[in-house]
């Protein structure tokens, strides 16, 4: 049996056995719901994320566990816009449940909506069910807020679409981009999108597609190496890699060279026995046939000269040569 021989006289927060052994939360969850119950009034504008820093819970752990706290009334936020124009996160942190309708009773300061506590007592005071004096914070989404923030760190389930989602015809590289992006919650559950919102980013898909790549290199690109502390909006999210990772467009496809036209094979035209050959443009001769042809006409035009020049033997001509310089006389002409 376990004794607490010393309990301490100073700096201790008081548990409810409703947190301490809440079903639904994770160790984690309890842990940070117990730290920031007891944080003095100082450090409770500060953002529950800071204060899960100090605790060693981030990444994706301090987003479970922050979605439990949600899920289960503790944690509620909003995002709206302060007086400059920017835009921040209000965060109310509760030690009980609350429900929607009153957790917006202590944002807006409304009695009627509000616990019947809401200041944090002194330490080691008696005290009933209470919202552990947090009041809403307000955590900056970054340094530039001319645009909306983007969503809240918690991976969150998308909330229903009122009413049935318009069909569109889309065509099919569109189609297709959809359901890439429809279908990347299963393989990583930050990436979950609803209906409108894959809609909305099916044409920044389809754009990869009608480049080449196919619907498996998509959910690749669009799943491998994700920030190490976790996605904080899945819409930003990929809104951004469609077109930053968009590949180059393919080149156009090269032109092959037309494939000459076969001619069908004729009958040739030509002397002896019939036989075919295949024409490359309007022959009616084969080639042999036109060579003969062409030699019988060389030998008629021979025939038909009268006088046909007379060929002297090569060896005459040498003798000859060499007899004209011993004598010192001319040379006869080669010829």
């Amino acid at each position: 049996m376990l004794w607490h021989a010393i309990a301490p006289s100073r700096r201790f927060t008081k548990a409810s056995h409703d947190v301490v052994r809440h079903s639904r939360l994770n160790s984690d969850a309890k842990i940070l719901l117990l730290y920031v119950q007891g944080l003095p009034e100082g450090l409770a504008d500060r953002p529950l994320s800071e204060h899960a820093r100090k605790l060693g819970i981030t990444g994706r752990a301090y987003q479970r566990a922050k979605k439990l706290l949600v899920e289960d009334g503790f944690l509620h936020e909003w995002h709206q816009q302060n007086d400059r124009g920017r835009w921040v996160t209000v965060q109310l942190f509760g030690n009980s449940p609350v429900t929607g309708e009153a957790a917006v009773g202590l944002r807006d300061g409304l009695g009627a909506a509000a616990p019947p506590m809401v200041q944090k007592p002194a330490v080691g005071q008696p005290r009933g069910r209470v919202v552990g004096g947090y009041e809403p914070v307000v955590e900056e989404l970054g340094e530039n807020s001319s645009r909306p923030p983007t969503e809240a760190d918690a991976v969150r389930e998308p909330e229903p679409v009122s009413g049935p989602v318009p069909e569109v015809d889309a065509a099919p590289e569109v189609a297709e981009g959809e359901r890439v992006l429809l279908s990347l919650r299963h393989v990583c559950r930050e990436l979950h999108l609803g209906v409108r919102e894959a809609r909305s980013l099916a044409e920044a898909a389809a754009e990869w597609l009608r480049r080449g790549v196919s619907a498996a290199d998509l959910r690749r690109a669009l799943t491998s190496g994700l920030p190490e502390d976790g996605v904080r909006s899945a819409v930003g999210f990929l809104r951004h890699r469609l077109a930053a990772k968009l590949p180059e467009a393919a080149p156009p496809p090269v032109e092959s060279p037309p494939v000459p036209q076969v001619r069908t094979p004729v009958t040739c035209k030509g002397p002896g026995d019939d036989h075919v050959f295949r024409p490359v443009e309007d022959e009616t001769h084969c080639g042999p046939c036109r060579r003969e042809e062409a030699r019988r006409h060389w030998l008629a035009q021979a025939a038909a000269v009268d006088d046909p020049p007379v060929h002297t033997p090569w060896r005459e001509r040498v003798a000859a040569l060499a007899a004209g310089h011993a004598e010192g006389g001319e040379s006869p002409s080669p010829g």
